[in-house]
């Protein structure tokens, strides 16, 4: 792990447990135990380890951002110096609208996700914020029309028309 402390294993009980908990982090401890069949006890125990360890992180809302207001999302590529992570990465973690951010190998150096209430807030935060900040070479963006959440299900405008 990138603090020193040894990675934990996982057993398939536990990689069924973090399943059930990322499509719902509010399941009762009674009905995660039957989904993964071990009893509430285990779970409990496991849970608990897995938090402890920081395999869980925390537990989230999955948000309709149109519904909160942040209805114009993209992805922006970054090409930054080479001795600029540091700085870029501190910048984002304090610009608005950005919801999450990773240094990547290829084309970009970073990828960020925005998330903003319409086009003129992500023109600044690609204009102002991000395009004035020293140690960034380029930026290239990509409007996102439609998405799906990590298990396949459809997200807001998921193209149905009724």
């Amino acid at each position: 792990m990138a603090d020193g402390s040894p990675e934990p294993r996982l057993d398939e009980y536990d990689r069924r447990i973090l399943h059930v908990l990322a499509e719902d982090g509010r399941i009762s401890m009674r009905a995660l135990a039957e989904r993964v069949h071990v009893s509430r006890a285990n779970a409990y125990v496991r849970v608990e380890r897995l938090e402890r360890e920081g395999v869980i992180r925390g537990y989230g809302a999955r948000i309709d951002h149109g519904r909160a207001g942040l209805g114009t999302s993209a992805y922006i590529g970054l090409s930054i110096r080479q001795d600029g992570w540091k700085q870029v990465a501190a910048h984002l973690r304090e610009l608005p609208y950005v919801e999450h951010f990773a240094l990547v190998g290829g084309d970009f150096d970073v990828l960020v996700l925005v998330r903003t209430p319409d086009n003129a807030a992500l023109r600044d935060v690609v204009l102002v914020g991000l395009q004035a900040l020293g140690g960034v070479r380029a930026t290239r963006t990509w409007l996102v029309f439609d998405e799906a959440d990590g298990a396949g299900a459809p997200g807001p405008g998921d193209g149905t028309v009724g």
